[in-house]
């Protein structure tokens, strides 16, 4: 059974959600979807990308050669976009809670700052 999505594996899925990618076209727009909150090494993005391979979640759907240098062009497979939407409703019930809580936080005392919410 595959693994649970690690963050670096929600980034990489959820760029290439949107369409076919090579790894450094992957980097780049990771760093944009996160707002710069996740950046990924390069050493883990292709760890990342094997993983994913290898799980069935992504597959190669073009490879060339470029400067001398093999890039590959992957794609989320129907199995990657399953996982991808579980793990997005699971985040969602995490933040709805979180915010549910904080909404409802009660004032507390601190001898800092007084009566304040917790």
């Amino acid at each position: 059974m595959p693994r649970d999505l690690t963050e670096p594996a929600f980034w990489v899925l959820t760029a290439l959600s949107e369409a076919p990618r090579h790894g450094y076209a992957v980097l780049g727009r990771v760093e944009e979807l996160s707002a710069g909150q996740s950046p990924l090494r390069v050493t883990t993005l292709y760890a990342t990308l094997e993983r994913l391979e290898r799980d069935g979640r992504i597959r190669v759907v073009s490879e060339e050669v470029v400067d001398g240098r093999a890039r590959r062009t992957y794609e989320v497979t129907v199995e990657g976009r399953q996982v991808l939407s579980q793990e997005t409703e699971r985040l969602m019930v995490r933040a709805r809670a979180a915010r549910a809580s904080l909404g409802q936080a009660r004032p507390v005392w601190t001898r800092a700052s007084g009566w304040a919410h917790a």
